[in-house]
């Protein structure tokens, strides 16, 4: 393979990887154009700029009468990121930070050396930057808010994590080929979004057959319980904070604090899934269900030694929603968010 010499304005994975990618608008090929450090599309001529190291590659979505919402959400995350990067000054906090929530630690394990990443919807980038610490495989990250990309890549540059770029890029036109990447992640974006389901579509074009999909969502049971502390905070002018349990943690700074609370209760637009909802989606899709979290089956638990990648069963229908009242009865948890993993068929 030949690399591509670019200004250092040019991310070096984009530089080598260019091939992977295609213009946003047309679907054409990109090229570096190194003298005006920018990426131009060799189809209908649209150059893209690359600002302090973040390539801009978004593009409208254009979908006459469907529900687009990204402005608003846009501006939301450009007003309060989230997570923010308080506390995080080194590599080895925020590896540590990762690992105490277990999914990070769970997927780095499953993902194969020499593996393409994509994090669609990657906000500051947290996990991007903690899969790109790992030699020998390549992360995008890529969102729609400037503000988040740029809290991502000030902690890459810093720290020299050299698996990783972060781009801007909308979901639903993707600025990569098809089947370019052995994994893709959306955790806790497409219920942010007018058409979950589409957005869903989208991201699933850029895996290879045989690779992994990974999505985080709101549930429909479980949010129930976020809902009603929303209404009691709106009630009380944002007061009885307590109410929510992780704003109960002393480790809590205020930041994180206020992070946690907009991204919970302030949100302009969210919508919520059931795990059979996203089992049609996979089976519309030609996905195999492999695994979720919290576990289909009534009566299984989710270990710490878990293989995210090991094929589990389903459950019936009515396992799944003993599951679902008992993420309810717990009090939501972690906002009532569950976490669907599939591999498209070959």
């Amino acid at each position: 393979m030949t690399v591509i010499e670019a200004p250092i304005a040019v991310p070096r994975l984009v530089a080598q990887n260019i091939s992977m990618f295609m213009c946003p608008a047309c679907g054409g090929a990109l090229e570096v154009n190194a003298p005006e450090s920018r990426l131009g599309c060799q189809g209908c001529g649209h150059v893209y700029a690359i600002d302090d190291g973040i390539p801009r590659l978004f593009w409208p979505t254009e979908s006459p009468g469907a529900k687009d919402v990204t402005d608003i959400v846009k501006a939301f995350y450009e007003e309060t990121p989230f997570p923010n990067y308080d506390d995080l000054d080194s590599p080895e906090r925020l590896r540590a930070k990762a690992e105490q929530g277990l999914f990070a630690r769970l997927l780095n394990e499953e993902i194969a050396h020499g593996s393409r990443v994509l994090e669609a919807g990657c906000g500051t980038g947290q996990l991007s930057n903690y899969l790109g610490l790992t030699w020998g495989r390549t992360v995008f990250g890529a969102d729609v808010c400037i503000n988040s990309l740029t809290l991502a890549n000030r902690f890459k540059q810093a720290h020299d994590v050299g698996g990783v770029t972060f781009l801007q890029m909308n979901l639903f036109r993707p600025a990569f080929r098809p089947e370019t990447f052995d994994v893709v992640v959306s955790n806790g974006v497409l219920h942010h979004t007018g058409d979950p389901r589409g957005g869903f579509v989208s991201i699933l074009r850029c895996l290879r057959p045989g690779g992994h999909v990974i999505i985080g969502l709101y549930n429909t049971y479980a949010r129930l319980t976020n809902d009603a502390r929303r209404l009691v905070f709106r009630l009380t002018g944002d007061r009885l904070t307590f109410l929510d349990p992780r704003l109960r943690r002393v480790a809590l700074n205020a930041g994180r604090r206020r992070a946690w609370f907009m991204d919970q209760y302030k949100h302009p637009h969210e919508s919520k899934h059931t795990f059979d909802e996203v089992l049609r989606w996979f089976d519309q899709s030609g996905v195999d269900f492999v695994a979720s979290i919290p576990r289909c089956g009534a009566t299984e638990s989710f270990s710490p030694a878990e293989r995210l990648f090991a094929p589990r069963a389903r459950g019936s229908a009515f396992d799944r929603l003993v599951v679902q009242l008992g993420m309810l009865l717990s009090g939501g948890r972690e906002g009532g968010f569950f976490t669907m993993i599939g591999r498209k068929k070959a």
